[in-house]
């Protein structure tokens, strides 16, 4: 049976803390595992350890974004989010 992956409440907040945890435990991974090295990107010289830092940043700061835009979400009344007036 598929089990119902919409999350609601506090339990939405525990899975955040989880996946942010899991994305410092990869980078961690991924710091340590990957050796010196560099490569050339637009011409210049990044070392090698910096690039799944970077992928990894940027899948942090789009389930930050996520949860953020959730929050606005629920929090509205109703009216699409404007202020009243």
């Amino acid at each position: 049976m598929i089990a119902n992956l919409k999350s609601s409440g506090p339990d939405l907040g525990g899975k955040f803390w989880m996946a942010m945890a899991l994305y410092a435990i990869l980078a961690a991974l991924a710091w340590f595992t990957l050796g010196e090295g560099t490569v050339f990107v637009g011409g210049r010289p990044v070392e090698l350890r910096l690039l799944p830092l970077v992928i990894l940043g940027g899948l942090a700061l789009r389930t930050v974004l996520a949860r953020q835009a959730d929050k606005i979400r629920r929090g509205g009344d109703g009216d699409g989010g404007s202020t009243p007036q």
